[in-house]
């Protein structure tokens, strides 16, 4: 019989957090009406039992909320700084597990917490860990709950942009959240009618996002929307190629410099809208909330069958499980034939290539 559940959410806020802990929480209690402990702030609140127990009533009214009501932190609990230092603490958190006789721990969180989640695993512990992260680059999922959000804010940030491009003739370069991949730049830049799409796993050219502005601008369109991640690379910023996926960065180039390098060779006026943190934040879009719930109460099921070591993933319309050491460590990529990609050649935008 399940007594005793802990959850925790790791990594950066993404909407959709309290969804899951709602659907997770709710399910939890009206199948084994076991008792909930919510650890704050991550690995960190783990490692020093700062504690919340989650109710009926502390899981009321949350579903719509965005961030956590848990708290979150990027912490490690391998690598747990202290002071100038970093420590290794699993076992300390071992000890809080056990000292809460914990049936199972479910970690919330993107690509870093399923590696942390396998640390814990290898401590003997029982886990499971939902996806979650506005960058969709989680291993063996379809998507994570939270880029949906995120992809509604950057488009609906686009299409605000295109008006004043139009407006005054200017580049309105746009920097979208993805450091190591392009899905939300990607799918922001086609849903938004960018001119231009650079993302991380395809290396720019300046001189042909140059050439593909000045040739709108010879057909009449004397303005362009730039949507670039913020790991996207300049072709002299790529190292050269080892047998890893990741390109690697030589250098550092940034949204503001290609601003400028293309004012200097269209002679258009440029400008930088950089959204940062609002893409990851506020209310969560109903696609979110329903993958989030739905990804909590598959959860529930999963503890009752004693199926542990594993994340949840979605494929197709099915959540279904996956070996937490085939996940842990694995960056999804947006693959240079992916139909997005295609999609967006096809309706003439420059990927900077």
């Amino acid at each position: 019989m399940i007594k005793s559940i802990g959850i925790l959410t790791s990594g950066g806020d993404t909407p959709g957090l309290n969804a899951a802990i709602r659907g997770l929480g709710k399910s939890l209690l009206s199948e084994f009406k076991a008792e909930i402990i919510g650890f704050k702030d991550g690995f960190r609140g783990l490692m020093e039992n700062r504690i919340i127990r989650l109710d009926s009533n502390s899981l009321s009214g949350i579903l719509s909320l965005g961030g956590t009501i848990l708290g979150t932190s990027r912490d490690k609990p391998h690598r747990m700084p202290f002071g100038n230092k970093v420590h290794d603490m699993t076992d300390v958190i071992l000890h809080n597990y056990e000292k809460h006789h914990l049936d199972a721990l479910v970690c919330i969180g993107g690509g870093g917490t399923q590696k942390n989640a396998l640390k814990l695993v290898e401590k003997g512990m029982n886990i499971i860990t939902l996806p979650k992260t506005i960058d969709n680059d989680v291993a063996m999922t379809d998507t994570t709950f939270g880029f949906d959000t995120a992809l509604g804010i950057s488009t609906s940030a686009i299409d605000r942009l295109h008006t004043t491009a139009h407006s005054h003739h200017r580049i309105i370069v746009v920097e979208i959240m993805g450091n190591k991949v392009g899905w939300l730049a990607l799918g922001a830049g086609i849903a938004g009618g960018a001119d231009v799409i650079l993302i991380p796993e395809i290396p720019y050219d300046v001189e042909k996002i140059a050439n593909a502005i000045m040739k709108r601008s010879r057909t009449g369109k004397p303005f362009s929307i730039v949507a670039v991640a913020e790991g996207a690379l300049n072709i002299t910023d790529v190292a050269p190629q080892d047998d890893d996926k990741e390109i690697k960065r030589s250098s550092g180039s940034s949204t503001i410099q290609l601003a400028s390098e293309l004012e200097k060779m269209t002679k258009l006026e440029s400008r930088v809208t950089i959204l940062g943190h609002l893409q990851r934040g506020g209310t969560p879009s109903a696609r979110d909330r329903i993958l989030a719930t739905n990804l909590g109460v598959a959860c529930t099921n999963q503890i009752k069958n004693g199926n542990f070591n594993t994340m949840l993933a979605l494929k197709g319309d099915e959540i279904t499980t996956v070996p937490l050491e085939q996940v842990a460590g694995i960056r999804k990529f947006v693959p240079l034939d992916h139909p997005w990609i295609e999609s967006a050649r096809k309706v003439n935008t420059c990927l900077g290539d």
